[in-house]
């Protein structure tokens, strides 16, 4: 017999989480190893659980789904992210996707199609619902334009902590926010720095809001 896939359900409606776990319980390969109600107790009991999906809502207090999407998967690459929100519009989509969602639903898919998409995920593949589908072909169609990454010559991780530093993060809150040691993220600054060519923290600042970067205050 199939080895039921491992779930973690995140969403801070207690009423729409209990209701997702009721249903997901009615399949017996399917097995809720717990819920959380916020993206930073995700982050704890994914890390903590190993999950094979990650059910994860992305409109939350403190710390986001996307934030949350992106700090697991970096952490763990295996397991699976279905973002299951209320959201469609393009911005929250490919956030989603960037941060490594494998799955994207809206919630007023019916339950048998939440769990199909589970088990899609959990199975290594892409699924989106029939509205977000239709918007990541237009984007790789060429339909719509992709949004220029500011600073390409940075990864993806140095562009993160680069946007903290950018609102005025100090190094041991970015640490904090992104689960790094303080001497990663000092590593992170320095090559930082060399690659934009800059002389310090404060000119790396000045390049990083003229890009659009930092928007907002703290992490």
């Amino acid at each position: 017999m199939t080895e039921a896939l491992r779930v973690l359900i995140v969403d801070d409606h207690p009423m729409y989480r209990d209701g997702l776990r009721a249903a997901l319980e009615e399949d017996a390969c399917l097995l809720v190893v717990a819920a959380a109600a916020d993206g930073k107790t995700a982050i704890e009991l994914a890390l903590d659980l190993q999950p094979d999906v990650v059910v994860m809502d992305l409109k939350m207090p403190g710390v986001s789904g996307v934030e949350a999407t992106r700090a697991i998967t970096a952490a763990s690459p295996h397991i699976a992210v279905l973002v299951l929100t209320m959201f469609d519009e393009d911005d929250s989509v490919f956030t989603a996707i960037q941060a490594g969602a494998r799955g994207y639903v809206l919630k007023g898919a019916g339950s048998a199609e939440i769990v199909r998409a589970i088990h899609a995920v959990g199975n290594g593949e892409a699924i989106f619902g029939p509205a977000v589908a239709r918007r990541v072909l237009d984007l790789f169609g060429g339909n719509l334009a992709p949004a220029r990454v500011p600073f390409p010559e940075l990864t993806a991780r140095e562009r993160e902590v680069l946007d903290l530093v950018a609102r005025a993060n100090s190094n041991r809150d970015i640490a904090r926010h992104l689960h790094l040691s303080d001497k990663t993220v000092r590593n992170h600054i320095s090559n930082i720095l060399t690659k934009l060519q800059v002389a310090d923290r404060a000119h790396a600042i000045v390049r990083a809001r003229e890009a659009g970067l930092g928007r907002g205050r703290g992490a």
